[in-house]
């Protein structure tokens, strides 16, 4: 056993190192902060978008039958308009021979233009009662409305039976209309109409104090006398014929303008006003007719006398109002964008994720039957010793266990161990093993890849096989891994790395992780020839191919995807050899999870920006540009960036939409999960159970990896870098027998 000592001037690095990395962790406080926000936000807009599509808490209950003994009689058998002015409940009829046109459930983008185009042809005014959250959706369309000269009223923000509702919930429905008028128009209203309200006489014990506390607060009820029932779509006759009062007496008149399919309604209108014209009568809005200022002249006089009529129903929204109402617009405007924006992604997540697993599941078959048939061999077997380099920083915990596993290897191995700069006798404890041909080199604190470069150096084979301090390898592992190297072109092997704590909850997930997506993908990767990654914990390398390229990089926190790439455009072959297996130690808590996989997708990100110049490489050396770069881009980026996706549109479909449907879809697409995971298990031969935690996994797991995600894609879009982060370690992962 040899030691290597570097000289004591270099001593102090290691502080500084640290207070650089405390300096770059406050710094990521922010970034994680922003993730945060960001998922909040999409849960924020989506929530919105839920709210205004009026299916919360899925209330569709409309009051029938009631008892109307605690109402005045003379309102029941009073005009269409219910006013409190002065404290007294009165009602006030139409004037014969005047029509009020009124329009419900509105605006709608289709409906409602067409219908102002005939208005504004005949010179009619109307009176609309708009659903609030409609009109945060199309504002265009009712500041149109307003400037051409109608009146609005609040017909409620969700559209539903104000008698069954709570008194705080009746104001908020209000207020909410008032306020999405605000932004539309900058106006808010005194007209107020309840859904599933007809004519005063249909006023009940249940909805009577809503409507005298929208009295007392300053708001005029408008009822109808005659309904075109326009919504049965009877027949534009029919419509025409329903909506026509009897013996020239006014009426406030029912039209749609939304809620469903109102062609005929459109077709209707004009032959509606052109009749009612002929007949003699005049139309005006219901502010006209509370003003008592009825347009003079015949039914030719058109909209004289309503514009100061319609002062008293409009108001100037001014101060927090109109503010609150323009962000409520906004807001509802960014939630039409993103939610279909969202679901046009989820659409070619869900693609992709199949055709994912449908690749995966072809290619590792196909990999599995090639590689385990009698006859396949890679050539000639790979006796000659080989170098087994293991990177360490501060691994008392695991170092004995490593070094042990490794001296039982069946394959002829040296032992290279650099101790990058650890204060907690790691180097120590390699030296006192006593284990033959160790070599123990000390250097200050520089990273892992400097310490791997090291070990390269140092190395006295032509085969360098790398893994991390905390691994534990099988006796056979070392043989099984170098055997690709029997063919020339080979350049690197990938191993299997499995987990090795897999007994609690967050082991068994990542138990789960490895076996179906890293070893399934690099299996896939390796029949397309284009293996992005030999993973860290082991792997083995031509030493002059890993001297081509450089060696070890430090630009990438995912040192082992940068060298890979690089093998890839130096012309070098990457292979996975499944029977190389190598037990880890997964980080045992969320904390050291989270630092973990920050660091892997915000490395592989840097990597892939490091060699998108591999996008443009010609030849056989251009592979990985041509086939993995574009692979890994969708697989490990872009899909998992969205995956959430799924959760979150079947969490917003079951509350909004329809449950069991959404419900189904989900339990489908975890079925679909749980038979790729089945089968990779299989060809691992691995025990089933773990495949227990699995729908679990996709509850909470697959969040967790989303917000690292995140993470990563901010940090990266606004700089900034880490050094080689440590994970605590408990060393309790040994021989592999102990594992199962």
């Amino acid at each position: 056993m040899t030691t290597t000592t570097p000289s004591r001037g270099r001593r102090r690095a290691p502080s500084r190192i640290e207070r650089a990395a405390g300096r770059a962790a406050a710094l990521q406080r922010p970034r994680v902060l922003l993730a945060l926000l960001l998922l909040l936000a999409l849960t924020c807009v989506m929530l919105l978008d839920g709210y205004l599509r009026a299916e919360v808490g899925g209330d569709q209950r409309v009051r029938t039958g009631a008892s109307a003994s605690d109402v005045p009689g003379d309102i029941l058998d009073g005009g269409p308009i219910l006013t409190f002015r002065g404290g007294q409940a009165t009602t006030v009829s139409m004037p014969d021979r005047t029509i009020a046109l009124t329009f419900d459930d509105g605006p709608d983008a289709t409906w409602t233009p067409k219908v102002l185009e005939i208005l504004e042809k005949y010179d009619v005014p109307g009176t609309f009662f708009l659903v609030g959250s409609m009109v945060a959706r199309y504002p265009d369309v009712v500041q149109d409305m307003v400037e051409q000269g109608n009146e609005v009223g609040v017909h409620t923000f969700t559209h539903v039976d104000l008698s069954y509702q709570s008194e705080s919930r009746v104001t908020r429905e209000i207020e909410q209309t008032q306020l999405a008028l605000a932004g539309a128009a900058g106006i808010t209203t005194t007209l107020f109409r309840a859904p599933y309200s007809s004519q005063t006489d249909a006023i009940d014990n249940y909805s009577w104090p809503v409507y005298e506390k929208l009295g007392q607060d300053g708001y005029t009820s408008v009822f109808i006398d005659t309904d075109s029932d326009d919504w049965k779509r009877p027949g534009v006759s029919k419509i025409v014929e329903w909506a026509t009062p009897e013996d020239g007496e006014g009426a406030s008149v029912l039209f749609h303008d939304a809620g469903g399919e109102r062609s005929q309604t459109i077709e209707a209108l004009p032959k509606y006003i052109e009749k009612m014209k002929a007949e003699g009568y005049t139309f005006t809005t219901i502010s006209g007719v509370m003003a008592a200022q009825q347009p003079a002249g015949g039914p030719d006089a058109g909209r004289s006398g309503t514009a100061d009529a319609l002062q008293a129903a409009h108001h100037k929204a001014t101060g927090t109002t109109l503010y609150e109402g323009k962000a409520l617009v906004a807001a509802v405007a960014v939630a039409e964008w993103t939610v279909p924006a969202l679901s046009a992604g989820l659409v070619v997540v869900g693609v992709a994720v199949m055709g994912r697993f449908g690749l995966m599941l072809v290619l590792a078959r196909r990999h599995h039957r090639q590689r385990n048939r009698r006859r396949f061999t890679w050539g000639p077997p790979v006796t000659g010793p080989v170098s087994v380099i293991v990177p360490a920083y501060n691994e008392k915990e695991c170092m004995a266990n490593t070094l042990r596993s490794l001296a039982r290897s069946t394959h002829p191995i040296e032992i290279i161990v650099v101790d990058d700069g650890s204060t907690d006798g790691t180097a120590e404890i390699a030296e006192s093993l006593g284990l033959p041909n160790v070599r123990v080199l000390r250097q200050a604190n520089a990273g892992k890849p400097a310490a791997l470069n090291n070990g390269v150096r140092n190395a006295r084979y032509d085969i360098v096989v790398m893994m991390d301090g905390d691994t534990v390898f099988e006796p056979d592992t070392v043989r099984q891994l170098v055997q690709p190297f029997a063919d020339p072109d080979v350049g690197a092997v990938a191993g299997n790395a499995k987990v090795g704590n897999r007994r609690t909850l967050i082991g068994a997930w990542q138990h789960i992780e490895y076996v179906m997506g890293f070893n399934l993908d690099r299996r896939m990767y390796d029949l397309l020839r284009c293996m992005p990654t030999i993973p860290g914990a082991i792997g083995a390398f031509r030493r002059e191919a890993v001297l081509q390229v450089g060696g070890m990089s430090d630009d990438t926190l995912a040192e082992d995807t940068d060298i890979t790439i690089a093998l890839h455009r130096a012309g070098r072959r990457v292979v996975y050899q499944e029977h190389a297996r190598a037990w880890t130690e997964a980080p045992g808590s969320l904390k050291q999870l989270w630092s973990q996989r920050y660091r892997w997708s915000y490395g592989t990100m840097q990597a892939l920006w490091k060699h998108r110049g591999s996008l443009t490489d010609r030849g056989p050396s251009g592979r990985f540009g041509r086939v993995g770069m574009p692979l890994v881009v969708l697989f490990q980026v872009v899909t998992p960036l969205f995956a959430p996706l799924i959760d979150v549109f079947t969490a917003y479909s079951m509350i909004f939409i329809d449950f069991r449907a959404a419900l189904l879809a989900w339990l489908a697409v975890l079925g679909v999960q749980l038979l790729c995971a089945a089968y990779a298990f299989r060809l691992d031969r691995e025990k089933y159970r773990y495949l227990l935690m699995m729908p679990l996994q996709q509850l909470a797991y697959r969040q967790m990896m989303y917000l690292v995600l995140i993470h990563s894609c901010v940090t990266a879009l606004t700089g900034g870098r880490l050094r080689w982060q440590k994970l605590k370690r408990t060393g309790e992962v040994g021989t592999p027998a102990g594992t199962g």
